[in-house]
């Protein structure tokens, strides 16, 4: 199939790692939120009943951001640069759509040669010494089901849109017409190869080429 827009998931599908985990691991909680994020991942528990509590005891700051800014780089899935060059070559409409830290996100998405345009994720805020202040608690990102808000607004009457992503909140982009390809080369989530429409376990992104263009 060919689709005339294209979203990727960020964490676990573009980079290998869990961003808020990271942060959490950073500041000694990394077990427990970790089993926070995969009960989300894993549709067991609502993504809004867990965001505000991570961030509140994590409270990154800029330092920490900009840390882990670097580490989705450092630890990119393989095959993603190929995959975005082969994209852009083919003038495709390209989207990051994430319910990570946004400031986090967009250094990946510059690697990528995407413009911040492109980049739907959560706004992090920081006060003047670059403590943690809050986050942008209206984010459709920060709750179920906000995918597929993005992902309405994304879809034009005459286009067609795939999301590409590992966890639950990827397969509820189904809810506003778009096809769903799961992605298991970081983390096999059981719900997702049932719910996605086509499924790669490749570690290679590479391999959802063939669905997409």
């Amino acid at each position: 199939m060919s689709f005339d827009i294209i979203c990727f998931d960020c964490d676990s599908t573009l980079s290998k790692i869990e961003g808020i985990d990271e942060l959490a691991s950073r500041v000694g909680l990394g077990e427990a939120m970790s089993k926070l994020t995969d009960a989300a991942m894993n549709g067991e528990v609502l993504l809004e009943a867990i965001y505000q509590q991570r961030l509140s005891l994590i409270r990154p700051d800029q330092d920490s951001i900009n840390w882990v800014a670097d580490l989705y780089i450092e630890q990119i899935v393989d095959g993603v640069k190929a995959v975005f060059d082969a994209l852009a070559a083919q003038h495709k409409e390209v989207h990051i759509i994430s319910g990570g830290l946004r400031q986090a996100i967009l250094p990946l998405a510059r690697f990528l040669g995407l413009p911040e345009t492109r980049v739907h994720a959560v706004d992090i805020y920081f006060n003047e010494d670059g403590s943690y202040r809050d986050y942008d608690q209206n984010s459709p990102l920060a709750r179920s089901g906000g995918k597929a808000e993005i992902c309405r607004e994304l879809l034009k009457s005459e286009a067609s849109l795939v999301m590409i992503g590992d966890g639950k909140t990827d397969m509820e982009a189904k809810q506003a017409g778009a096809v769903v390809i799961g992605f298991g080369g970081v983390v096999d989530r059981q719900l997702v190869r049932e719910q996605a429409d086509f499924y790669c376990a490749e570690p290679s992104l590479v391999s959802v080429l063939a669905y997409i263009t």
